[in-house]
């Protein structure tokens, strides 16, 4: 399990805010949301659409799919070139970075780890943020039980698990969202089959979004 920030910062997406002209759009969402209008840009480059915005936030679906606050771009244990004021942004590719990382595991060890890169997602039903897999190599994303019987010999007709997310959760609680500094947490006991998801499987399709 990786922290989404060390990923984005080995993959070079740190921006340096001085470098950031916000366009006129820019400048008029962020005097709602009241955030520095150069964020708001590079928020509004990160997405496909904005869904809501309100002081303190904005949410959107950005360009990997993700409906999240702020395009998922954290200033928090950031730093630019000489104290520069600077956001990462997230992985251009969560599935391929993390597919990437895991064949490197790999060859440098030989052994077939599987990799989850781990984000700290709000939701829109309930209060908190909460580990989320947003980049799947080696492990289904999202299980499929449906067809299966239950204790009782009951058939399962709705049961699909977000696993990954699961695993991102429980990573999460090791990994701390603040100073902790671990980033990586090595997991065992999986309980599952090993597999080839990827972090897109748990995107809910449009036609099936009810919060839209």
């Amino acid at each position: 399990m990786l922290a989404q920030k060390i990923v984005s910062k080995a993959e070079g997406r740190l921006v340096v805010l001085d470098e950031v002209t916000p366009s006129d759009k820019a400048r008029q969402l962020a005097g709602i949301a009241q955030k520095d209008p150069r964020i708001v840009e590079l928020v509004l480059r990160e997405s496909r659409e904005v869904l809501r915005c309100r002081p303190g936030v904005i949410v959107v679906e950005d360009r990997r799919g993700f409906v999240m606050a702020n395009a998922g771009i954290d200033a928090s244990n950031v730093e630019g070139p000489l104290g520069a004021d600077a956001v990462l942004l997230l992985p251009i590719d969560p599935d391929e970075s993390a597919a990437r990382i895991r064949s490197e595991i790999h060859a440098r060890t030989g052994v077939a780890a599987a990799v989850v890169i781990n984000d700290s997602f709000g939701r829109a039903w309930r209060l908190g943020t909460v580990g989320t897999a947003i980049g799947v190599a080696g492990i289904p994303a999202l299980l499929d039980l449906r067809g299966n019987a239950d204790r009782n010999g009951r058939i399962l007709l709705s049961s699909e698990l977000g696993v990954a997310d699961e695993v991102a959760a429980a990573a999460s609680l090791a990994m701390g969202q603040g100073s902790e500094g671990r980033p990586a947490v090595h997991i065992r006991g999986f309980p599952y089959s090993t597999g080839t998801g990827r972090g897109r499987d748990l995107l809910r399709p449009r036609d099936m979004d009810l919060f839209r």
